[in-house]
């Protein structure tokens, strides 16, 4: 369980580091105008991902 863990974090580090890397413009207007948004919005965006998360671990344990 801790190898699958460390693994999931390592794989999420590379994904979140893909944008910044090809396109750091891109990323840097896209942070922008994530600030922009209100706290529900926040809040909103925050739990659709947490949703889809979950979705696709569910699928993927199946």
């Amino acid at each position: 369980m801790p190898d699958s863990l460390w693994t999931a974090l390592a794989l999420l580090l590379i994904l979140e580091g893909l944008l910044p890397f090809i396109a750091p413009r891109l990323w840097r207007d896209g942070f922008r105008r994530l600030t922009e948004l209100t706290d529900g919005q926040l809040r909103f965006i925050g739990m659709l991902s947490v949703g889809v998360g979950l979705l696709g671990l569910y699928l993927a344990s199946t």
